[in-house]
């Protein structure tokens, strides 16, 4: 199970990634067009940036951000304050490794409810992007999916700490 949740996640980062480098070109052509249209200026002509950049950047950065973290979860990669709980007991260590790990899973699941749920509201409002006019809610979709596995590449790493635990 732990292999596939990880290659799972791993799959997932490397679309986003792509995302990121897709938002990264064509940030690079539209920033190249202002460019080009400043010096078709000087001549007395234009040339036009990407139409719908902004409604572009912002609807596949908040697709490929939440893509990362399951990756990341499964790094344990995430915030944590691994100093000061050297100076305790092992066995306390692993207490608070489970109970944020429960705190992690709940999270996830938490921003996953909420993101069906404002998924369903964009959708049932038919909220189309303010230039390009594209539907919002198939943008939900990757961060639902990103946030349940999230939660339960956490939840599987709680049992990991509890079967350590025990050794």
């Amino acid at each position: 199970m732990k292999h596939v949740l990880n290659k799972a996640a791993s799959w997932l980062a490397v679309a986003g990634g792509f995302l990121a480098l897709l938002i990264a070109v064509v940030t690079i052509v539209n920033v190249t067009a202002f460019g080009l249209d400043k010096l078709a200026r000087l001549f007395g002509a234009n040339f036009p940036a990407i139409i719908g950049y902004e409604d572009f950047v912002s609807m596949v950065v908040s697709s490929a951000a939440l893509m990362f973290f399951p990756y990341c979860q499964t790094r344990y990669g995430h915030v944590a304050v691994d100093v000061f709980i050297k100076m305790f007991p092992n066995w306390f260590a692993r207490g608070v490794d489970i109970i944020s790990g429960v705190l992690m899973t709940l999270l996830a699941l938490f921003l996953g409810y909420m993101m069906i749920n404002g998924l369903i509201e964009v959708r049932s409002d038919n909220t189309l992007s303010a230039i390009l006019g594209w539907p919002i809610w198939p943008f939900y979709v990757p961060g639902i999916i990103s946030m349940f596995l999230w939660a339960l590449i956490a939840a599987s790493q709680i049992f990991e700490s509890e079967a350590t635990a025990n050794v």
